[in-house]
């Protein structure tokens, strides 16, 4: 099943996430990801719009693969797959819906812009189930609404709509859950027309000006990681969250 697709309208390359029912993320699905990202580049694409067939962008990991620890990528092919979409050469813009949480916020914070439905709710609950962001988001995050805001959103584990994350720095442009589409394209579309060399180049120097702290720290993310795997709290805690939490039925009726 492809849960990944991409299509060229204009100089705008869509990659849209369709993994039913909720788009739960995967080592394969972060793959695909970051291959047609690539895809786009090589296509002649001067801006990338990140966006969902389903009622959410990416309600986080799949915690049923988390039973027996981790089983997505190591620390060198984590790397290459966050270069991949972070730091494409060309600017990226997520449109988040509905929700945003765990790796589904980290992926839409890898992007450039944060388009978001003003129903949109988001977060890095992890910390809720023993667990720890995986894949960067904590210093992300960081980068984005400074050290205090990320402890407290990833150590209280809580959900927050668009209106606060844009207030904290993490969200550029909220617009109404009927217009998400229509007005993540047009924010995609004016930098599709823009000045390439030079969009290219301010994404550098702003990559470059923060991304040595972000770094650091992505390469400590797996043995920080494997710490957390070691312990009794993420154990009980998926287990917990398997056995009697909402899973993903919590978020049929949102």
């Amino acid at each position: 099943m492809t849960t990944v697709t991409y299509e060229k309208r204009d100089a705008i390359g869509i990659v849209t996430l369709r993994k039913p029912p909720h788009n739960l993320m995967d080592a394969q699905m972060l793959r695909d990801i970051a291959d047609l990202f690539r895809t786009a580049v090589q296509d002649g694409c001067r801006c990338i719009l990140l966006n969902s067939a389903m009622r959410h962008f990416c309600a986080g990991a799949d915690v049923a693969k988390f039973r027996d620890g981790w089983r997505g990528p190591d620390s060198d092919e984590l790397r290459v797959l966050i270069d991949a979409i972070e730091n494409i050469p060309i600017p990226t813009v997520a449109a988040v819906q509905g929700a945003a949480l765990g790796g589904g916020f980290e992926l839409a914070l890898w992007c450039d812009f944060i388009v978001a439905a003003d129903t949109a709710v988001m977060g890095l609950p992890e910390s809720s189930l023993g667990l720890i962001p995986l894949l960067g988001g904590v210093q992300r995050v960081v980068q984005r609404a400074g050290a205090s805001r990320a402890k407290q959103i990833t150590m209280l584990a809580r959900r927050h709509d668009a209106k606060t994350f844009e207030k904290w720095g993490l969200v550029n442009v909220i617009t109404s859950e009927a217009e998400i589409a229509e007005a993540s394209l047009s924010f995609a579309r004016q930098l599709s027309v823009g000045p390439t060399v030079a969009l290219r180049c301010i994404k550098t120097l702003a990559q470059g000006a923060v991304g040595e702290g972000v770094a650091a720290a992505d390469r400590q993310q797996i043995a920080i990681n494997n710490l957390m795997w070691a312990s009794a709290d993420a154990k009980s805690g998926i287990e917990a969250y398997l056995t009697t939490g909402p899973g993903t039925a919590a978020f049929a009726g949102r």
